[in-house]
């Protein structure tokens, strides 16, 4: 991954992951993170760890040709086209542990820190 596209609005109050050289789909990954933006991070981390035991699904919103529909994608908000993204969702969720900790040794407070600039 490269740099990010824009820095955050008050860099003092925020802090960043970052993986590099990592062997997933760019679209699955997309997806992912449409599913998690703006959520808490305790409640994007629940989701994704439900998403590993295939309790949730990840629904498809713009890459969705061929895949196919599962009835727990219709629960977020979508067209019922969904999948369990394993691999994908185990790389964003170790990027939402690191960021986690980053904001321990920053000083912030990790129950109201939400998922933005994915």
């Amino acid at each position: 991954m490269g740099k990010c596209s824009r820095e955050p609005k008050n860099p003092t109050k925020s802090c960043k992951a970052k993986g590099s050289n990592i062997r997933v789909h760019f679209k699955n990954t997309r997806e992912i993170a449409h599913a998690i933006w703006k959520l808490p991070l305790v409640k994007a981390k629940r989701y994704l760890e439900d998403v590993l035991g295939h309790k949730q699904a990840i629904p498809f919103t713009r890459f969705f040709r061929g895949v196919e529909r599962i009835a727990q994608a219709k629960s977020r908000h979508s067209n019922g086209q969904g999948r369990w993204l394993v691999k994908s969702a185990r790389f964003i969720l170790n990027l939402l542990k690191n960021a986690g900790s980053n904001a321990e040794v920053k000083g912030l407070d990790v129950d109201s820190y939400s998922v933005y600039m994915l």
